[in-house]
Parts: structure tokens; sequence; C-alpha cells
């Protein structure tokens, strides 16, 4: 059997895991958009996705241990501690949105990803939903002028999440595709700072999400 055989494998094993009737344990780790800042009402994409799961799955139950404003550095340090102990059977990662606007240098954040993920799989054989970083570059509360260096540093960022989701064969949402074109039809996808999701922006946010979840749950 081969090295990537041998992972495609232990990834259809992982995925498994989580498809059966039983209630979900979800574990959702990140920043701001996990928690919600920006929603008058209904929480972030991690709130919205466990009303789904909690309609598929009765008795399942979720630990957002999402912190507004955190980094990588910090999911490391703080969140991701916390897991083994809580015996997830999913997992959703959204982290790097305030790496990219702190200024954090690509070679770090990706160091950052990659012990991330590292000690994820060491905590845990449940399956992990990662999200990249959508199209903040036309944020109301981003200049103009800033745009085009903002979208060349998320896409730098993307690929370092996409060389880390494959190397460890965790399933990969692409948000920054999918809200490219649609976000700025949709002016209403921001709250009132110009920079946080509002209400709309992050049902959307759950709802392109959804299919990944749905489908390592067995739902």
């Amino acid at each position: 059997m081969s090295a990537n055989t041998g992972q495609i494998d232990r990834g259809m094993e992982r995925e498994g895991e989580g498809r059966d009737a039983g209630p979900v344990v979800y574990v959702a780790l990140g920043d701001s958009t996990g928690v919600g800042v920006g929603a008058r009402k209904g929480g972030g994409y991690v709130a919205r996705l466990f009303e789904r799961i909690e309609r598929e799955r009765e008795g399942s139950r979720v630990t957002n241990l999402c912190v507004s404003g955190a980094e990588t550095r910090d999911v490391i340090r703080s969140q991701l501690p916390r897991v083994r102990a809580l015996r997830p059977t999913l997992v959703t990662v959204g982290i790097g949105i305030n790496d990219l606007t702190h200024a954090v240098e690509v070679e770090r954040f990706r160091r950052n990803y990659e012990e991330l993920a590292a000690g994820l799989r060491a905590a845990t054989d449940a399956p992990v939903i990662l999200t990249n970083v959508p199209d903040i570059s036309t944020a109301p509360r981003v200049p103009a002028f800033m745009r085009e260096e903002v979208r060349r540093r998320i896409a730098l960022f993307n690929e370092a999440i996409a060389e880390v989701a494959a190397a460890h064969s965790f399933k990969l949402v692409d948000a920054y595709g999918m809200s490219r074109e649609i976000i700025p039809r949709h002016p209403e996808f921001f709250s009132a700072d110009g920079f946080h999701p509002s209400e709309e922006g992050y049902e959307y946010w759950a709802k392109m999400m959804w299919p990944a979840v749905k489908e390592v749950i067995g739902a």
C-alpha cells in the first residue's frame, strides 16, 4: 500500500466515524465569526450549524471554543488543549482572518496552522472541517487602495490552509470561492461595523458549510 493510499483510507475511516444515527458532539475552534460578533441575533456560523445538526441528530451538543480576536497561536494555546477531553465526533476550525489583518507573516501562519492540525489529529479521530479565509477584501472597512493587497494575502493564506488540509485529510470548505462572487452583490452580509458578518452573512456562511457537515455526520 502506498503512503497516499493509506492516507486516503484513514481519511475515509475518520469521516465514517461521524456517520451514525446518534447524537453529534460538536466542538468548534476559531475566532469572532464562530462567536457571532456583528449579528444582532442568531449567533455566528457555529450556532447556525448546530441548529441544523440538532434537527438531524436529536440530543447533540456543542462546545464553542471560539474567541473574538483569536489568531492561530491563540487557538493552539487556549482552545486546542481542551479538545481531547471533550471527545468530539465533529470538529470545525475557522481561523486566519485575524492573522491576516494583524500582519502575521505567511510562513508563520503556515507553521501555526500545521501545528494546530497536527495537534487536532493527535487529540481526536473525529472528522475535521476547515474553512479558509473568505473574501473580506470588499468589506466596507477595507480602504479601496488596500483591496488588491488584501486579496493577494488571502490567496497566500488559503494556499497554506489547503496544503495543511490535504496533508491531514481534513475536509476543506472553500469559503473564499463561495463568497468572492456573491458578497459584492450583498452589502447586507456585513454588519454595522463594516467588517464582521451580519446575521444574513452568518446564515450564508452556515449554508456554505452545511453540505460538508451533513456529509460527515451522515445526515
